[in-house]
């Protein structure tokens, strides 16, 4: 049998599953229809003198479109073994120890580590490699209007300065290659105002929330972590106000703009973006003045300025809110350092009921029209989907002390249609790491004109274990190879049938 025959067979045979392959990895968002939700008309508040339909009509494309990604954690040389260490240090005890003595060391120790250490570099150059492609792919189809990263953008915040260095180069040079940080002169300038839309800049931007990966909890945040993440990344906390655009309703007939301009006279919509630094939020805390900054902050967002009633705010944070166990796969939990060590917080699922119920408070408090409002943020891998509810007298088994329920968002279809609630909805996301499926989420954010206030629906798409993209590159670098060395033994061997043969 020829060489080349067994090899263009199996050519042959996985030359199908690897074209399939490639084309669901490339085109995933497209295959699984991954779309941000689309504008939904409200029911009519109205209907306009001699009309017989609804006062105007809708764009199905929302105006605001957040691409929400979470955890990636980018790892590096802490999970590698010493740069400076001996290659195979068993060979350095030649002369000292028996042969039989290093050649043990070598099989059981050397060797292994030097294995283990390149397989994890591998590893490391994949991930980056795999959360490139699924940021690249989704952003590429769905076409987001504004990207955001909440929180642990890296693997730890225990790096020094060299391997933080590396490890931010690798997140906007690789990872997000093609993406920008959003500018300081708009983190620092607070309360400033642009136009939804206008600036097609913000496609680029991605907005970089701080977790505890990046800067630590609570018992660990310094003003050095602090400095480096704002130095690369951007502010911990800061706020931008995205005004609706008036002149998109210009062209109406007169009967129909009226309504809209009303809208627009008493207050134009806005939507406000605060991104927030809940990492030490709870106490007790290292270093209480960057605490108290932080409550500072919070506070001037949603209790001191004053509130448009045509706004809606999306709070942008890492840490979840506190809600009981059982509704997310995290339940509530926080560890401290030893005294010895400054007894701060050093680990918590979720943020405390107090500040909680504080930051609920604020964004819908009591008796007042404050629009309506969102929260996102990541910290559980595994994601979750909530909704914060308070009925005007709930009980305190199930409620923090001033009666905020947390439900599942899909169990909570009763208390969102019960006019006599207040609520809104807190959206985990879950993790793009490939663990968990590469996920990304989609919210869309538009301005309901018939009921006068903002509306907000989150989608998913998930593209797969970093298992299935290892696979595929596998599997066609084999059918490269296969169809290569086939077609280059069938050559020769035909070469080798036609040649004369000499005479005698």
């Amino acid at each position: 049998m020829r060489p080349s025959g067994p090899l263009l067979a199996a050519f042959r045979f996985l030359f199908t599953p690897a074209i399939l392959s490639t084309l669901y990895l490339y085109l995933f968002p497209v295959l699984q229809q991954c779309h941000f939700p689309v504008a939904r008309r409200g029911k009519a508040a109205c209907l306009l003198p001699g009309a017989e339909r609804q006062a105007y009509q809708w764009e199905e494309k929302a105006p605001f479109r957040l691409l929400a990604l979470a955890d990636p954690q980018l790892e590096g040389d802490t999970s590698l073994p010493n740069p400076n260490a001996s290659l195979l240090p068993s060979l350095q005890r030649f002369g000292k120890d028996s042969l039989v003595t290093i050649t043990t060391g070598l099989l059981r120790n050397d060797v292994p580590r030097v294995l283990q250490a390149s397989r994890k570099r591998l590893d490391l150059w994949g991930n980056d490699l795999y959360l490139a492609h699924v940021y690249r792919t989704v952003r590429w189809w769905t076409q987001p209007t504004h990207t955001i990263v909440l929180g642990d953008l890296l693997g730890s915040q225990w790096v020094g300065e060299d391997e933080f260095s590396k490890r931010s180069d690798r997140f906007w040079n690789k990872v997000f290659k093609g993406a920008e940080p959003v500018p300081r002169n708009i983190t620092e300038s607070s309360g400033r105002i642009e136009v939804l839309g206008a600036d097609a800049r913000w496609t680029k931007r991605v907005i970089a929330v701080a977790g505890n990966h990046d800067i630590g909890y609570a018992g660990d945040i310094d003003e050095q972590r602090i400095e480096r993440f704002e130095r690369t990344f951007g502010k911990v906390n800061w706020d931008l106000r995205f005004r609706l655009n008036a002149s998109l309703y210009s062209s109406l007939p007169t009967q129909q703009s009226w309504l809209h301009q009303n809208v627009f006279d008493a207050a134009p919509p806005e939507l406000r973006i605060v991104v927030l630094n809940s990492m030490n939020l709870d106490e007790p805390a290292l270093k209480p003045e960057l605490r108290q900054q932080s409550l500072d902050f919070l506070s001037d967002q949603l209790y001191a300025r004053p509130r448009n009633s045509n706004a809606a705010t999306v709070l942008l944070t890492h840490i979840p809110l506190h809600k009981q166990a059982g509704i997310c796969v995290d339940a509530p939990f926080f560890s401290f350092f030893p005294q010895n060590q400054g007894g701060g917080i050093k680990e918590q699922n979720h943020l405390g009921r107090e500040i909680s119920s504080y930051i609920l408070d604020g964004l819908l408090p009591d008796g007042k029209n404050a629009g309506t409002a969102i929260i996102l943020n990541g910290h559980d891998h595994y994601g979750c989907d909530t909704y914060h509810h308070r009925k005007p007298s709930a009980s305190e088994a199930n409620s923090t002390k001033n009666g905020w329920q947390a439900l599942h968002y899909v169990l909570s279809a009763s208390e969102r249609n019960n006019s006599t609630n207040t609520g809104l909805r807190e959206i985990t996301v879950q993790s793009m790491m490939g663990s968990f499926g590469g996920n990304a989420g989609l919210l869309s954010g538009w301005f309901d004109r018939e009921v006068g206030e903002w509306k907000f629906e989150y989608g998913a798409c998930i593209m797969g274990v970093q298992h299935v993209w290892w696979g595929v590159h596998v599997l066609d670098i084999i059918v490269i190879l296969l169809a290569v060395v086939g077609v280059a033994s069938f050559v020769m061997e035909e070469r080798a049938r036609v040649r004369p043969v000499p005479k005698c």
